[in-house]
């Protein structure tokens, strides 16, 4: 599977959330059944602090998972450009090889924010 490429906009001090749904070669959905999703975002590749971790959530049956950071996290980011990604995986005893996959990459906007609330 080869990792999606969706770029985002996030707005300073606002809540932020989008979900995607993997299918797997026959349109059908991706089991997420044992699977973990991990997403950060980072000013660059090659920066290694962390400017935000999005919470995910995983809807095993149909394969869809949602990503998100609420205001107090988006609050936190400097405005400006970063990248992202979301690995996907399966350790044995979900049913499937230890297995690592890049579903998802791209860059992350924030727009500075003027009202907090």
């Amino acid at each position: 599977m080869a990792a999606g490429y969706q770029n985002l906009y996030l707005e300073q001090g606002a809540s932020f959330a989008f979900t995607i749904t993997l299918d797997d070669v026959y349109g059908e959905a991706y089991s997420l059944s044992g699977a973990n999703v991990y997403s950060k975002m980072r000013y660059s590749y090659y920066t290694p602090n962390v400017a935000a971790t999005f919470a995910t959530t995983i809807s095993a049956n149909t394969g869809q998972v949602t990503f998100s950071l609420d205001s107090a996290n988006t609050a936190n980011i400097t405005p400006g450009r970063y990248v992202y990604d979301a690995v996907l995986s399966f350790y044995a005893g979900s049913g499937q090889a230890n297995t690592v996959i890049r579903i998802l990459e791209g860059i992350a906007e924030v727009a500075p924010g003027v009202t907090s609330g």
